[in-house]
């Protein structure tokens, strides 16, 4: 039985990921870290959060008396350099907003959450949640971006959403993968919401942990992801898209990890692989699995379909 205790954490803990936080930000510690940010208790809905000036003892303090959470006290420093270092880098949280001018490491040191990342938490769980994570995702830069500033002339843009970008690390994988976003989809699944787009320079693209998991799927690691992921709300169906330019269509090995990954979802399976040319995709016909789907991004318009009763749609497990 999942606690509400648990909840919360499960919930903060999508959210840095949703977010754009490293991964050595997705744990236990950074997620109580934004619930005591957020003065968020068990007993406490989202749309209650508010935004408390706290330090790194007070939220180790918090832990322990709202969540049972007990940290050593020489985690402090933990906690300041592995996660709150990180929430400020991020924009998630704001250091000394009292004191700008107080000095660095001062035992008197406050966070305090961003005015724009308590407008957005405040709506999670509600029907809005999805539309503020993308309003607020194009307009900020996420920390693993940042991490990687030196790449950005050379980032390819994506656009995830009417009027709202990210962008992708250089390569032909990555723009493969904004013609599945931005061609494939608008043609072959209208209105499908994006969920997941893998990024070969981080694989943290963009991940909408919270609607996935509203799907019936949780993926606390996603290195067997799918390269792209929509939900087709019209037939409700999740289209799992492999993205190949040099490896991996889906074959039959792929297939059944996929299917195992995504066993609890409450919306059809449909799977598909991407190639940009016919000559990419001639390399590797004959490991392409039955009852999936083929798109070749030099002919966009056209879908190829590998045997069974159907066009594109899912297929109840065997």
């Amino acid at each position: 039985m999942t606690t509400n205790n648990n909840k919360h954490i499960d919930e903060a803990y999508k959210i840095l990921i949703s977010l754009g936080l490293p991964r050595a930000q997705h744990n236990e510690r950074s997620a109580l870290c934004l619930l005591a940010l957020l003065n968020l208790a068990p007993s406490n809905t989202w749309a209650q959060a508010k935004n408390p000036l706290v330090g790194i003892t007070p939220i180790m303090d918090w832990s322990r008396e709202h969540y049972g959470k007990d940290y050593a006290p020489n985690s402090r420093e933990t906690f300041r350099r592995q996660t709150m270092h990180q929430f400020v880098d991020a924009g998630i949280a704001l250091y000394n907003p009292d004191k700008p001018d107080r000095p660095v490491n001062s035992p008197k040191a406050v966070y305090q959450i961003a005015p724009t990342v308590l407008t957005l938490l405040r709506s999670f769980g509600s029907a809005e949640w999805h539309d503020n994570l993308t309003t607020y995702l194009s307009l900020s830069q996420t920390l693993a971006a940042k991490y990687a500033m030196e790449r950005e002339q050379n980032r390819i843009p994506m656009q995830i959403a009417p009027g709202k970008e990210i962008t992708l690390s250089p390569g032909a994988h990555s723009e493969l993968i904004r013609a599945i976003v931005e061609d494939f989809a608008s043609r072959f699944a209208p209105g499908s919401v994006l969920i997941y787009a893998g990024d070969t320079g981080d694989k943290w693209g963009y991940f909408d942990a919270v609607l996935l998991a509203e799907l019936g799927v949780d993926v606390d690691s996603h290195g067997k992801m799918p390269d792209v992921v929509f939900h087709f709300v019209e037939k409700n169906w999740l289209l799992l898209v492999e993205s190949v330019t040099s490896h991996g269509p889906v074959d039959g090995k792929r297939h059944a990890e996929l299917a195992q990954l995504f066993v609890g979802s409450t919306a059809g399976l449909v799977y598909v692989t991407a190639f940009p040319d016919r000559a990419i995709m001639g390399r590797y016909l004959s490991e392409i699995a039955w009852e999936t789907e083929v798109w070749v991004a030099d002919a966009p318009s056209h879908l190829i379909h590998f045997n069974g009763v159907r066009f594109l749609g899912p297929y109840n497990a065997p």
